[in-house]
C-alpha cells in the first residue's frame, strides 16, 4: 500500500494579490482620513486575508496503510473502490456539471488536478470522494498500492 501527503497551500500568486489589496486599501483610507486609520483598516485587512488563506490553504491530503484523509474528513482503506486521476476538462467537469450532489469535495479552484474514489462503504450514502491535488497521477497511485515516480 502506497502513503501519500500533501498540503492544498494557495499558491504564491495569491499571496501577492492580497498584498496589493492591503497596500491599496492603506492608501485609500490614508490619503483622505489620516496615516493611524489606513493603517488599522490595511492591518485588519491583512490578518483577515492572512486567516482566511491559512485555513482555506491547510487542508491535506494523506494516504496511509489505513486511511484516506482528505480536508475533515477520514475514510478507512477497506471501503475505497476504483481510482481514476483526473486531470484538465475532466477534472473542472468532475467539480462541476458532471458531479454528484452527495459527493464529498475538496475543491481547490487553484488546482487544476484531481481524483476521484468510489466510497463501497453500504452505510455511506457518499457515492464518491472528488480530492483536488496538484499530482493526480502520484495520488491515484498511493491509492491503488502502486508506484508512480515524482515528477
Amino acid at each position: 500500500m502506497g502513503t501519500y501527503r500533501e498540503s492544498l497551500r494557495v499558491p504564491v500568486s495569491w499571496w501577492i494579490i492580497a498584498a496589493a489589496a492591503v497596500v491599496t486599501l492603506f492608501v485609500i483610507v490614508a490619503v483622505p482620513v489620516s496615516v493611524p486609520a489606513g493603517a488599522i483598516v490595511a492591518g485588519l485587512a491583512a490578518v483577515l486575508l492572512l486567516l482566511l488563506f491559512v485555513r482555506y490553504g491547510g487542508a491535506r491530503v494523506e494516504v496511509d496503510d489505513r486511511h484516506l484523509r482528505a480536508g475533515r474528513a477520514e475514510i478507512d482503506r477497506s471501503y475505497l473502490g476504483t481510482v481514476e486521476a483526473l486531470t484538465g476538462e475532466q477534472a473542472r467537469l468532475a467539480f462541476g456539471r458532471d458531479c454528484d450532489p452527495k459527493a464529498y469535495l475538496v475543491l481547490r479552484s487553484y488546482l487544476r488536478g484531481a481524483v476521484r474514489v468510489q466510497i463501497t462503504d453500504p452505510g455511506d450514502p457518499t457515492p464518491y470522494w472528488v480530492i483536488a491535488t496538484r499530482h493526480p497521477d502520484r495520488l491515484a497511485a498511493a491509492l491503488s498500492g502502486h508506484s508512480v515516480g515524482r515528477s
